[in-house]
């Protein structure tokens, strides 16, 4: 089983905990962190943006990142979410064990 760490940027903590809340919900994730006080500087629609975030940390399995993706797609309010999926390269055998079974959809 491969595991992903997904990153997104929220506008805010409410936002961020309902997105969060859900995918754990869906069990389209294991763990989301939520990490507040990001600020974020930006290019929108050719100006430069300079806003505060909070930003999750998604941990998943590869296998339901389609899913998880499009979820986030319909649950953010940004017209162009982050939505970043890194590999996790290692990680120890009890803690991937658990993360496929957290997210296994049976």
């Amino acid at each position: 089983m491969q595991g992903l760490l997904v990153m997104t940027a929220c506008p805010d903590q409410d936002v961020a905990r309902s997105i969060a809340k859900q995918l754990v919900v869906e069990r389209l994730a294991a763990c989301v962190n939520i990490i507040p006080g990001v600020q974020s500087i930006y290019r929108w629609f050719d100006a430069i943006e300079e806003t505060r975030e909070v930003i999750l940390w998604i941990k998943c399995s590869e296998e339901n990142y389609s899913a998880l993706e499009a979820s986030i797609q319909r649950l953010h309010p940004y017209q162009v979410p982050e939505v970043l999926a890194l590999p996790i390269a290692q990680a120890s055998p009890a803690y991937l064990t658990w993360l496929s079974g957290a997210c296994s959809i049976a």
